[in-house]
């Protein structure tokens, strides 16, 4: 029961982190005058709409992923850089801010929600993965591999001119792919007792070094009040 309780809780979390992520996306490049994200009715909350199979599976397996990316059109900004640039800023600006309102959430019903065993225990779940994931993708798509809005903002930052740029464009998704398969191996090897694999995650360590960093200034906001 308890292992469905979380899977249960982290699932929902997951679908909500996920979907206010790319709506910010299609929100903003519509503001930024690209209809494109409407055609493509991207502009909605309805998680159906946004959810990519890989990202998903990745998400599920390792702990972090990505959704379908919003299609933009450069063209249709008025300002085609800066267009792209607030458009790739846009998910991960808008995982940091839910991240510091969900946290007193979390707080709230870690401190004070009724003891009901099994309610309990899913609303302290939720809210919790609510914070920590919107952290994690948060971080999660600041790398500069493609798909990702930190490739979006390579891409837009850049002239397209340099031999980074060129080697991220068309490699920087194996590489993704390659960092969470050998995060999902070096998982599994320390379930199987191989401890000191975990050294080893690179990935796994990034996420947890970056979203400790990121996550600090919240939590230490949000403890000024006596709880």
């Amino acid at each position: 029961m308890d292992h469905l309780v979380e899977l249960l809780a982290s699932f929902l979390a997951v679908v909500i982190v996920l979907t206010l992520h790319e709506c910010a996306h299609a929100v903003v490049a519509y503001t930024c005058g690209d209809p494109t994200p409407k055609w493509q009715h991207r502009l909605s909350l309805n998680p159906l709409r946004h959810f990519d199979l890989v990202g998903l599976l990745c998400f599920t397996l390792v702990g972090f992923g990505w959704a379908k990316p919003v299609a933009v059109n450069p063209d249709n900004f008025k300002k085609p850089r800066l267009g792209m640039g607030l458009t790739a800023c846009a998910g991960v600006f808008t995982n940091y801010v839910t991240a510091f309102f969900f946290y007193p959430i979390y707080l709230v019903v870690a401190y004070y929600f009724p003891d009901i065993v099994v309610l309990h225990d899913l609303m302290w779940l939720f809210t919790y993965y609510l914070f920590a994931y919107s952290l994690s993708i948060c971080v999660f798509n600041l790398l500069p591999f493609y798909p990702l809005d930190g490739f979006r903002i390579v891409d837009a930052a850049s002239k397209h001119r340099s031999k980074v740029y060129w080697f991220l464009r068309r490699y920087g998704y194996y590489i993704l792919l390659g960092l969470i398969a050998e995060s999902f191996l070096c998982r599994l090897l320390a379930d199987f007792g191989v401890g000191f694999i975990g050294y080893f995650d690179i990935l796994g360590w990034f996420m947890t070094f970056a979203t400790s960093i990121l996550g600090w200034p919240i939590e230490a906001l949000w403890g000024l009040i006596p709880w």
